[in-house]
C-alpha cells in the first residue's frame, strides 16, 4: 500500500499524519467475500511529540480516522539535540529489534519506512537506524517507540542523579 501523508490542525496546534500500512483481511460468507481494514498510523507535531495508532473498520478511511485518534491518545515527548536524538539505544517488541543511533548533521534520516515515519513526525532530521529480525512494519514501530521513551536528555540525567555533567 502506497504511503499517504495529511496535514491537519489539531486543536493543541499543527500535526501531521503518516499512513504507515493498511492491511485488508476477507472474511469468506455464503454470498462471497467480506473485507476489513487495519490502518496503522503515526502522528506527530515535528517538534518532539510523536505517537501511533491502530483502527479497524470496514473501509479503509474509517479504518485511517479511528487510527489518529488513538494515536493522538498514545502520544511521546522525545528528547531531540540539535537535530538528532541523545544517545544510541537498541529496543525490542516481539521478534523485531530497532537500533537508534545519533547522526551529524546533514545526514539525513537513514532508516526503512517505518522508522523513518516516526522519526519524520518526531522533528529528528538526522539518525542512523538499523531493524534486526523481523520487519513486520507493526513491530517495528512499537520497537522504536520503546526506543524513543527510553531515551534520556543530559538534563534528565543530571537532576537524576544530582550532579552537573561536564
Amino acid at each position: 500500500m502506497a504511503r499517504q501523508q495529511r496535514d491537519r490542525n489539531a486543536d493543541k496546534g499543527e500535526s501531521n499524519e503518516i499512513v504507515v500500512k493498511v492491511k485488508r483481511c476477507a472474511k469468506v460468507m455464503k454470498g462471497g467475500k467480506r473485507f476489513s481494514f487495519a490502518a496503522l498510523v503515526v502522528v506527530g507535531d515535528r517538534k518532539g511529540n510523536v505517537g501511533f495508532g491502530h483502527g479497524k473498520a470496514k473501509e479503509v478511511p474509517f479504518a485511517v480516522e479511528k487510527a489518529i485518534k488513538d494515536a493522538r491518545k498514545n502520544m511521546v515527548s522525545v528528547p531531540v539535540v540539535k537535530t538528532t536524538i541523545p544517545h544510541t539505544i537498541k529496543a525490542k517488541s516481539c521478534a523485531s529489534i530497532v537500533m537508534l543511533r545519533p547522526a551529524c548533521p546533514g545526514t539525513g534520516i537513514i532508516a526503512g519506512a517505518p522508522v523513518r515515519a516516526v522519526m519524520e513526525l518526531a522533528g529528528v532530521r538526522d539518525i542512523l537506524t538499523k531493524v534486526f529480525g523481523s520487519t513486520n512494519p507493526t513491530n517495528v514501530v512499537k520497537a522504536t517507540f520503546e526506543g524513543l521513551r527510553r531515551l534520556r536528555s543530559k538534563q534528565g540525567v543530571e537532576a537524576e542523579r544530582g550532579v552537573a555533567v561536564v
